[in-house]
């Protein structure tokens, strides 16, 4: 089953246990991918994109963060 919940910096960080600065700065840097969606000129991501990008990020070392 797909998750298409849309996450906004805050979830991001919540789900990496980082600051939403944090996070956006990893955007800034192009660490983040694109967003799913765009309202208001805020970006959102689903949470599967989210999940997807977390498990290949370098020094992941295999954790399961659900």
């Amino acid at each position: 089953m797909t998750d298409r919940r849309l996450w906004s910096y805050k979830e991001i960080a919540a789900h990496i246990r980082v600051q939403p600065d944090t996070v956006r700065s990893y955007r800034k840097h192009g660490l983040l991918p694109p967003p799913d969606h765009v309202e208001g000129g805020k970006p959102y991501w689903y949470a599967d994109t989210v999940r997807a990008w977390v498990a290949s990020r370098p020094g992941n070392r295999g954790r399961r963060d659900i």
